[in-house]
């Protein structure tokens, strides 16, 4: 089990560690980059990942609901700690719901559990993101762009793979490939980029950021147990649902509080802080979710 572990886990932290010494040696600007990322390899995977004869579109609804469970739940349980903590929860409850499913979880479960660990992560990184450009939105800014979430890339690719897999239509063979190599970029640059990103973050106030690396992680793994018994999961499904609500704060939170002036450096040390504690957090969840 430790080596299955390791197995998972050193290759996604190597990677992030590469980029985090590209970051110290070369500085790069990966705004294009990333933009590229979220706006066309990311949705490559998607649609990949949804179209695929082996997904079971049917057996997906199950997955997209665990996923709105956790998430939702997570931010009850953050908007009471923020309550105690007398902070604005509109600095702090985004960064507990919305976690690193993208550039964490997508490798931990290809990892772990293969393809299909990849394409349960696929829906749950889905759902999550349709929630953080609505839900989210809606906390951060106190309104929600329904032509900006509509119109994401991610969201039609969504729509698109989700159409394709329902009527079984196949890619054509001259597309399929190309489609294949633009989502096989997607996972490699999110964890180059994670450590790019974490090597610019630096730790403003220590009690927030210490106090999310806990409220993060424990929320979703408070939650979690409510979705596994209320729904029919599969073992792979569940084993991977445990792994998303153990998963630290996205960085995209820390780029949309930038976007929309709420306090982006307390969410940037939110970020730090929880992505480095998840290095102890994740392990013990990650063996228990691939033991099952």
């Amino acid at each position: 089990m430790i080596e299955r572990l390791l197995l998972v886990v050193v290759p996604v932290v190597l990677v992030a560690l590469l980029g985090w010494w590209i970051a110290g040696r070369m500085r790069p600007n990966l705004a294009d980059v990333n933009r590229l990322n979220m706006d066309v390899f990311t949705p490559a995977l998607i649609i990949m990942s949804l179209s695929s004869r082996e997904f079971d579109l049917r057996a997906a609804w199950p997955v997209a609901l665990a996923s709105v469970i956790v998430v939702l739940g997570s931010g009850v349980v953050a908007w009471a700690a923020a309550r105690l903590m007398k902070v604005d929860p509109r600095d702090f409850v985004p960064s507990m719901m919305f976690n690193n499913c993208g550039n964490m979880g997508l490798p931990l479960a290809y990892l772990a559990f293969g393809g299909e660990g990849l394409q349960v992560m696929v829906v749950l990184f889905v759902t999550s993101n349709l929630l953080m450009f609505t839900v989210g939105t809606r906390l951060v800014r106190g309104r929600v762009a329904w032509g900006e979430a509509l119109a994401n890339p991610m969201v039609l690719a969504t729509v698109a793979g989700a159409v394709l897999g329902a009527w079984r239509v196949e890619i054509p063979a001259m597309v399929a490939p190309a489609l294949r190599m633009l989502a096989d970029l997607c996972v490699p640059l999110m964890l180059l980029s994670l450590g790019v990103r974490m090597r610019d973050l630096r730790p403003a106030d220590w009690k927030l950021p210490l106090a999310g690396a806990v409220v993060c992680p424990l929320s979703g793994l408070l939650i979690a147990p409510v979705a596994v018994l209320l729904l029919p999961l599969t073992d792979i499904q569940q084993g991977a649902l445990w792994v998303f609500a153990a998963l630290p704060p996205a960085v995209l939170n820390f780029l949309m509080a930038e976007r929309y002036q709420r306090a982006s450096q307390q969410v940037a040390s939110i970020v730090l802080v929880g992505n480095l504690a998840s290095l102890v957090v994740v392990p013990p969840v990650l063996a228990y979710a691939m033991a099952r």
